[in-house]
């Protein structure tokens, strides 16, 4: 019995290590964004082109589980299929880390529009 709760504790105990908070890696997740990403959503989050997404300040959870459905196949697109096969699991939770560490900070015009 000591024996299978010592296993049990530390199977419990590498599964938390692996687990997505301790995966998370902004640093690396910048490195990701500057190798990969920046062409279409830029390093610091905000899209290129009009028809690209955003980034900054997204949930990570939410990108994440983007990210995943993009290179399981489950969501359809040309340039994110041509690019998702160089993101594992590590450095897809370490761009969206990144992705959401970003800042974003709303400035109003003068006029108030």
């Amino acid at each position: 019995m000591r024996t299978a709760l010592a296993v049990g504790a530390a199977l419990l105990g590498a599964a938390l290590l692996v687990g997505p908070a301790a995966a998370q890696d902004v640093a690396a997740g910048r490195k990701v964004a500057v190798a990969i990403c920046q062409t279409c959503h830029g390093v610091d989050g905000i899209a290129k082109q009009p028809q690209v997404p955003n980034l900054a300040g997204d949930d990570a959870d939410y990108l994440t589980e983007q990210l995943r459905a993009f290179r399981s196949g489950a969501r359809q697109n040309e340039l994110m299929s041509a690019v998702i096969g160089m993101l594992d699991d590590k450095k897809i939770a370490d761009v969206a880390a990144y992705y959401h560490a970003i800042e974003v900070k709303v400035v109003s015009m003068p006029g108030g529009g």
